[in-house]
């Protein structure tokens, strides 16, 4: 089993979005992360899905996608065709000296967005992998809170699709 980056290029219609994750529900396909957002043509959206399975898996998921009337293009991306990103929003529940957490914080190129009395909010943005790999280390720390957004993603190149 692993994990397959789709993205799914819709007309931004009321209910497309319950159209295609409802299709992932009847089929007993889990989403395991979720992105969706206008693309530069305001009519369009892009819908970034990862679903954990085999290549049947995905050859099915593909076909079915593709049938639903709103969606205009399917493409499944590999992580040397595309860029990948995931934004992460971390808390942390500090006393009077934040000054180990953040140098904590400084390799990975997160950087505090919050600093309130009694907690601290770091952001971070990068691939998934480099994601879990901050969450490990800074788990010393106790987290409060995490926040993930799910992956977005574009095909490298030209090819606006």
């Amino acid at each position: 089993m692993q994990n397959y980056v789709l993205s799914v290029l819709v007309r931004n219609h009321a209910g497309v979005l319950s159209r295609v994750t409802g299709l992932f529900g009847r089929r007993g396909y889990n989403i395991e992360s979720l992105s969706v957002a206008a693309t530069q043509r305001p009519e369009l959206s892009r819908i970034t899905l990862v679903v954990r399975g085999d290549d049947y898996l995905l050859e099915q998921v593909i076909k079915q996608v593709r049938k639903l009337e709103e969606v205009l293009s399917v493409r499944p991306l590999t992580e040397e065709q595309s860029v990948s990103r995931e934004l992460l929003l971390i808390k942390f529940g500090i006393g009077e000296d934040a000054s180990g957490l953040i140098r904590a914080l400084n390799p990975f190129g997160a950087r505090v967005v919050d600093l309130s009395p009694g907690s601290l909010i770091a952001e971070l943005t990068g691939p998934p992998r480099e994601v879990d790999r901050f969450l490990e280390a800074l788990a010393p720390f106790g987290p409060a809170e995490v926040c993930r957004t799910g992956l977005t993603a574009l095909a490298r190149g030209e090819d606006p699709a």
